[in-house]
């Protein structure tokens, strides 16, 4: 055993080898909700004991032990319940709990969390259902923050995950990488998973941190292993240079107490330089090719913003330009958000505040903070300070990320001050 470690270092740990753990008792037992429930008690024992009793020299190989033990435990009350009640209702076929102890120290040692991620992506589950159980079986995400990410209600997303993993069962699909010719009916659906777990891990939607790390690390860990699969996909280059790029300023985000620094104020020597040399050459490598999609665009933004020594200056003609292009590739209002932020710093904030209007009407942006935070922004801009001021207490009255909300009354505060 190595010595007991601190708690947050123990949670870092089982998340990281849960949807490791996940996938291996997967391939073993082929029942996807059997398989999730004994890894989730197996995280519980271990969240239990290690920090009592130290962690184990082989963690992953001891999660899959014990989760493999409670899942056999339940194959057998299950065949022993069969036999009194004279039915079969059986969560694994036969020839499979045959070979329940037949699996080689190989099998264990295998990371099979990139067939996990496209086992949930494929093609018997819809797009919206195979990232929703993406998000919650191989990003460790509650069903909580999937809801806000996919913006609906949280009793919509547990019914949505709860249908898929009766889909994934009744597929009768095999544990297995997907061929090259399976590849593109599920490569889509996995590039947006991973880019919602990134985005979860770089903003969190609620709790007392900005960011968390483990999420935004592992996204861009499994891009690096699709990237790796398929080198010349021009879309899943840019992808991972947009998190490299992105994640590059992850060190100026925040201040020493955990506040906000908005992108403008930070110290840009914290920026990573590694991480957006890398970046840079991902995604000018990706565009040479020739074909041009969303991933590839917001990567291209991001060096932009990225290669400005300072805030002032930022190229915004490009990035507005770069917006246009997005533009008409998505229909993501927080696309059509972030293009009216660039028309306002192009062209004035009252520019940019008729676009806001224009984003009023859409349902998928009721109520969220970051359409009011936006227009408190230009508002202020535009010399409207009262407007300003209860705009951003309406934002931060909408969101759940403490950070966020401290920012955004901070700001309130601010502009109160300024009219004494």
């Amino acid at each position: 055993m190595t010595s007991r470690p601190r708690d947050t270092g123990a949670e870092r740990l089982l998340r990281d080898l849960a949807p490791q753990v996940l996938g291996a008792v997967l391939r073993r037992f082929r029942d996807f909700g059997a398989a999730e429930d004994a890894v989730q008690e197996a995280l519980v024992a271990a969240a239990t004991q290690w920090p009592r009793d130290g962690v184990p020299d082989e963690p992953r190989a001891w999660l899959i032990q014990v989760a493999s033990r409670r899942i056999t435990d339940h194959v057998r009350s299950e065949a022993a319940r069969r036999r009194r009640e004279a039915f079969v209702v059986s969560l694994v076929p036969p020839e499979q709990q045959i070979a329940l102890a037949a699996d080689s120290d190989e099998a264990v040692e295998q990371d099979d969390t990139l067939a996990l991620l496209f086992m949930c992506c494929h093609p018997a589950l819809s797009t919206s259902s195979a990232i929703a159980l993406t998000l919650r079986a191989v990003g460790g995400l509650t069903t909580a923050e999937i809801a806000r990410a996919f913006l609906v209600p949280e009793a919509t997303m547990a019914q949505r995950i709860s249908r898929a993993k009766q889909t994934i069962k009744a597929s009768g699909v095999p544990f297995q990488m997907p061929t090259s010719e399976e590849r593109p009916t599920r490569l889509g659906a996995v590039l947006h998973v991973l880019y919602l777990i990134f985005n979860e891990g770089y903003t969190t939607s609620s709790g007392p941190a900005l960011h968390r790390d483990d999420l935004s690390s592992e996204a861009i860990r499994l891009t690096r292993a699709v990237h790796a699969l398929l080198p010349d996909d021009g879309e899943v280059a840019g992808l991972l240079a947009l998190m490299l790029l992105t994640d590059a300023r992850r060190a100026a985000r925040t201040g020493p107490e955990g506040q906000l620094i908005p992108l403008a104020d930070q110290d840009r020597r914290l920026w990573d330089q590694g991480a957006i040399a890398e970046g840079v050459a991902l995604v000018t490598a990706a565009l040479s090719r020739g074909s041009i999609g969303a991933y590839q665009v917001q990567a291209a933004i991001a060096a932009v913003h990225d290669e400005a020594a300072r805030a002032e200056d930022t190229d915004w003609p490009q990035i507005l330009a770069l917006y246009d292009l997005l533009l008409g590739m998505s229909d993501n209002p927080m696309v059509a958000l972030s293009h009216a932020i660039a028309t306002a710093m192009v062209r004035g904030p009252e520019a940019g505040l008729e676009l806001l209007r224009s984003l009023d009407a859409d349902p998928r942006l009721q109520g969220h903070h970051r359409l009011d935070a936006a227009r408190a922004h230009l508002l202020e801009r535009a010399g409207d300070r009262e407007a300003a001021i209860a705009h951003y207490r309406r934002a931060a009255g909408r969101t759940t990320n403490l950070p966020e909300q401290s920012y955004l009354l901070s700001q309130a505060a601010r502009l109160c001050d300024a009219r004494k």
